[in-house]
């Protein structure tokens, strides 16, 4: 009896293939085609039922899908939807302020260009935190695996202004014969180069044990940390609404800035009139009502609803200026504009501080992602998307400079999203992914961000550093406040809450003039002297390591109150040993 041909074998290999991928394009289908697929049974209702006080309160909660689980066609938009709006004012505030008036100044056209890339560059990014590569032949991952959504750092928006401020001071960037100050792309080229090369450190750590990061990185250090970023945003933040941030904030008498924006801007105004401060307290009251009477995907979103109101009333008003939308192209994407690469010195101490703020801020982030996607906050599996997060942070950020954007970091925003739809679900994310890329490459939407009023995105973007602030404080919170823990907080966070009060404090204390590589080096010590959250991470890190912990098994004991001084009434009192020694002595 003749065993099986060759030809045999191969029918019956191919065989489960074929069906799989059958099986693969009769769900694919069904997904467009049945009820299941396109809606399911899911209670739309909830996501869109406002919370009104005459309405009738439902204690139901909705049903939780898992990091796997497929979801409905309808509900995945929905869904990537309010991770879309809720992560869509965080991608394009840093950009806005980094390119803008405080910032390399471009020209509209380049401005518009950064944002709508900014989302497009986050959409793509974002999916490679999502998918969770392993890397060949290594126990390493790239991504976390989790909805870990990314943006542009917050944490180089006061790097990059004091940047800005002393690259046109030392005349890297260019000034005209009045000395105020134009566009600069070659040095938003160099901050792009900068940070690509620093990122690289951020790689490298990410294969430390997370042990190892977590006695480097404890709560002690990142939250000051994070807390004084909020804090020095929410100054720019306050500049906006009052009007803005440029020349027109010392209202000139004379000049084309003593009005805000400029002269010749609709309806100008100087700063801190009484208009802009009511346009920027409408945004930033939309924004509080939306949390206290909106619906679950109104709550989220409630960043864009403030920032929608706030322009709707600018419009209306006369505030609004239509011509750059008008005159921007229909579609954009990455590489429209290109910026010269290079590395600027001064800058490398600062951003390698900001990087180390990410890691510490993703260490949290992954963590909450994992508690609230009901997954193991500990073990072998979590360690390595501690890992793979950090390693993807690293190594988005260089994609991302070279994609002309600014470093990526892991955001926060969409854990809450996760915990109110009860959705931590992948779908949930591509699809989010999917809009934001939408989103980037119809550059009118792009073009309409920019436009938005100063004083309109100064009351959102105040409320949203604020809550970089409070995040800040919540990681604060989980310290003990041993006598040494207070120390250390206190030694490291004077520095930086004075460097955010008194910007200058530390510009004249070196008295050297020359270029080269000194000079280069005492100016990127004067950047981080002058950055508050820089010099309270250092601090932070370096006060850790050297003030040695306590040993509360050795404590001496607490002075109690001798029951001589207590009421001789009081009989619910005991008395001690020593007490009851004194008074045979006394009889």
């Amino acid at each position: 009896m003749s065993g099986p041909s060759q030809a045999d074998f191969h029918d019956k290999e191919a065989a489960p293939a074929g069906r799989t991928v059958e099986g693969r394009a009769k769900r694919l289908v069904s997904y467009f085609t049945t009820r299941d697929g396109l809606v399911g049974e899911y209670d739309y209702a909830f996501l869109f039922k406002p919370n009104l006080p005459f309405m009738r309160k439902v204690r139901r909660t909705a049903p939780f899908f898992g990091l796997d689980d497929h979801l409905p066609l309808m509900l995945g938009l929905l869904l990537g939807l309010q991770h879309a709006l809720a992560m869509l004012a965080g991608i394009v505030t840093p950009p806005i302020q980094i390119v803008g008036s405080s910032g390399a100044k471009l020209v509209p056209a380049e401005a518009q260009y950064v944002v709508s890339t900014a989302l497009v560059v986050s959409g793509i990014l974002s999916a490679i935190q999502i998918t969770r590569f392993h890397i060949w032949r290594t126990p390493y991952y790239l991504g976390t695996g989790l909805i870990s959504v990314v943006g542009t750092s917050f944490g180089m928006v006061p790097v990059a202004t004091a940047t800005f401020s002393q690259m046109y001071a030392n005349d890297f960037c260019p000034k005209d014969a009045g000395g105020v100050s134009l566009p600069c792309p070659q040095g938003y080229g160099a901050l792009l180069g900068t940070a690509m090369v620093c990122s690289l450190v951020e790689m490298l750590i990410s294969f430390l044990p997370p042990k190892v990061l977590h006695k480097i990185f404890p709560p002690l250090v990142t939250g000051p940390t994070v807390t004084l970023i909020g804090m020095s945003l929410v100054a720019s933040g306050f500049e906006g609404w009052a009007g803005g941030s440029g020349a027109c904030m010392s209202r000139p008498t004379s000049g084309p800035n003593q009005l805000c924006p400029s002269n010749t801007s609709p309806h100008a105004l100087p700063w801190g009139s009484a208009q802009y401060i009511g346009l920027g307290f409408a945004s930033f009251m939309t924004i509080i009502l939306c949390e206290r009477f909106g619906s679950p995907i109104i709550k989220s979103s409630s960043i864009v609803v403030g920032l929608l109101v706030g322009s709707i009333i600018a419009s209306a008003t006369g505030y609004f200026d239509h011509s750059s939308i008008d005159a921007a192209p229909v579609a954009s994407f990455i590489w429209v504009h290109t910026f010269p690469l290079s590395v600027y010195g001064p800058a490398v101490l600062p951003i390698l501080a900001v990087y180390l703020v990410n890691i510490m801020e993703a260490i949290g982030d992954i963590t909450a992602s994992c508690d609230v996607s009901r997954l193991e906050v500990s073990g072998k599996i979590f360690d390595s998307r501690i890992q793979g997060g950090i390693l993807a942070d690293g190594f988005n950020s260089l994609l991302a400079g070279l994609a002309t954007i600014t470093p990526m970091a892991v955001f926060a925003q969409n854990n809450g999203v996760i915990a109110l739809t009860r959705c931590a679900s992948r779908c949930a994310g591509y699809f989010a992914c999917f809009l934001l890329i939408v989103m980037g490459i119809f550059a009118k939407f792009g073009a309409a961000l920019v436009a938005i009023p100063a004083p309109v995105l100064g009351g959102v973007t105040t409320f949203l550093f604020g809550a970089v602030a409070v995040s800040g404080i919540r990681i604060i919170s989980l310290v003990r406040f041993t006598s040494r823990n207070r120390f250390v907080l206190t030694a490291a966070l004077a520095p930086g809450i004075g460097a955010i009060l008194v910007p200058k404090w530390f510009s004249y204390v070196f008295t050297y003039s020359g270029g080269g590589a000194k000079g280069g080096l005492l100016d990127a010590v004067t950047i981080v002297m002058e950055t508050g959250f820089t010099l309270t991470g250092f601090l932070g890190v370096i006060l850790n390591q050297l003030i040695p912990e306590e040993d509360e098994n050795n404590a001496l004991p607490a002075l109690t109150q001798n029951s001589r001084d207590v009421d001789e009434n009081d009989l619910e009192l005991p008395v001690t040993e020593p007490d009851r020694t004194l008074a045979a002595v006394k009889q």
